[in-house]
């Protein structure tokens, strides 16, 4: 059994049976030979209605979700009530994809040898997918890993983070009371680690989704079997340039909603903010007062802006890594400890440049400020580590908001905007080891599907 505990005060809140490697086993041929029944594949219609079904079941277990998101996983419950809802638009947008998606037509004739031929495309689902999930957002994430299998028809085995497999085994529990029969998503808690591996690397699986660090998701795809695709979700050390015709009066707050939401853990949470050295004094004053009002603590209280670490070691990490910071020279401003999970939001001006906090992806509520004197020196910064996803620049200059978007090496480039934004039909991935193809509930529909090429001749 596996204890699962609430991550502000660590009491339990539960416990939950685990997976050997004979349930995996058993698992995996019960996807793979229903996947190969092809009688047995769920229409589009019939999924389109399970989806429909499910958006409804979810809004009626909003709070439940909502205070189970805030328990396991110690988001604020204001910020868990939005992931719900962006869970639910979740289920919907992969409704909507699902009645515009589907094949085009080829030319044919267009040479000689084409002629009296009619070519078009059709989409099929790949085969049996296997999702990997993380922590951070317990039930918006495993949303976008099993939805957008069900929607293109792939029967799914999802792993939760063992820290927060609560919400998942509700979603999933709703999806069958919705219609999906139970094998076509099956949960998957290991017993240990090496079983995560175990199924990753098994042949029957086509698809990989992996949502976690670097470290792990390249070591998966290492040892896939030949022809499993995977797509990668990491995290970065996501940058913010303050321009020097930046208005502060807008900035303050995306920056502090873009670094400290969740605590900071979240994959593109702002990290490295760049400030032009003429704004650098007033910024700081006013993000300052900011932070420093930022409620701390339960997330189960109504008023918590920012809750726990996810378990006490994070917490230390975090608190070594900012100790650190301040031994090298940096200025602290902020800081602390609430509790054993609980880091006071913390600042840190001027960090070394080969510090922990200046070159890796924190992860934790503390921000980092730099100051420049030129534009290009900042976006140099910005690119020098080798992360690369989502990046913002605060200007009111049209022409430097483009100039900076086009040379920020990132997938996403934010214009007067936190770089944590994001809505759930937008393209979603990393660059270099910050990730491995796109999310987004759409792009990843059209991920689990192959095209089949039709060609029809008719003299």
């Amino acid at each position: 059994m596996k204890q699962v505990v609430q991550a502000f005060d660590r009491s339990l809140i539960c416990e939950v049976p685990v997976d050997d490697a004979d349930a995996l086993e058993r698992k995996l041929v019960t996807a793979a030979t229903l996947f190969a029944d092809r009688a047995a594949r769920l229409k589009p219609h019939q999924r389109l209605a399970i989806l429909q079904r499910l958006e409804g079941l979810m809004d009626v277990q909003r709070d439940f979700l909502s205070r189970q998101i805030a328990r396991e996983g110690g988001k604020p419950l204001t910020d868990a009530k939005v992931e719900v809802t962006r869970a639910i638009d979740g289920v919907r947008c992969a409704a909507v994809a699902l009645r515009t998606s589907g094949g085009q037509e080829i030319p044919m004739g267009l040479t000689a040898a084409s002629s009296d031929r009619r070519a078009f495309t059709i989409q099929e689902p790949i085969g049996v997918v296997a999702g990997i999930s993380a922590f951070n957002h317990p039930l918006n994430l495993i949303v976008h890993q099993v939805v957008p299998a069900v929607a293109a028809g792939c029967p799914i085995i999802i792993k939760p983070a063992s820290s927060t497999p609560l919400s998942c085994f509700s979603f999933v529990n709703l999806l069958h009371e919705a219609g999906l029969p139970p094998e076509w998503c099956q949960t998957f808690l290991p017993a240990s680690s090496d079983l995560a591996e175990v199924l990753v690397s098994d042949r029957r699986v086509a698809f990989v989704s992996f949502i976690g660090s670097g470290k792990v998701g390249w070591r998966l795809r290492s040892i896939l079997a030949p022809g499993t695709r995977i797509a990668l979700e990491h995290g970065g050390s996501a940058p913010a340039i303050i321009d020097q015709a930046a208005n502060l009066d807008h900035l303050i707050e995306p920056l502090v909603k873009g670094g400290y939401y969740h605590a900071g853990q979240v994959c593109v949470s702002t990290q490295r903010i760049y400030v032009h050295q003429d704004l650098k004094t007033e910024f700081l004053k006013r993000f300052t007062a900011r932070v420093a009002a930022l409620k701390v603590g339960d997330p189960l209280n109504e008023e918590t802006e920012v809750g726990p670490m996810i378990t006490p070691a994070e917490a230390d990490r975090v608190t070594e890594w900012i100790d650190e910071a301040v031994a090298g020279g940096a200025e602290l401003i902020g800081g602390g400890r609430l509790s054993h999970t609980t880091v006071v939001p913390s600042i840190l001006v001027n960090p070394s440049v080969d510090s922990k906090v200046s070159t890796q992806e924190v992860f934790g509520p503390t921000t980092c400020v730099y100051s420049y004197a030129d534009l290009d020196q900042a976006i140099e910064a910005a690119n020098s580590l080798p992360f690369a996803f989502q990046a913002s620049i605060f200007t009111e200059h049209l022409r430097t908001a483009l100039y900076a978007s086009e040379r920020l090496d990132a997938s996403t480039v934010m214009i007067n905007d936190h770089t944590a934004f994001r809505t759930d039909w937008m393209p979603f991935g990393g660059r270099r080891e910050s990730g491995y193809g796109i999310g987004g509930i759409p792009y990843t529909m059209r991920d689990l599907t192959q095209e089949k090429l039709i060609v029809f001749r008719s003299s």
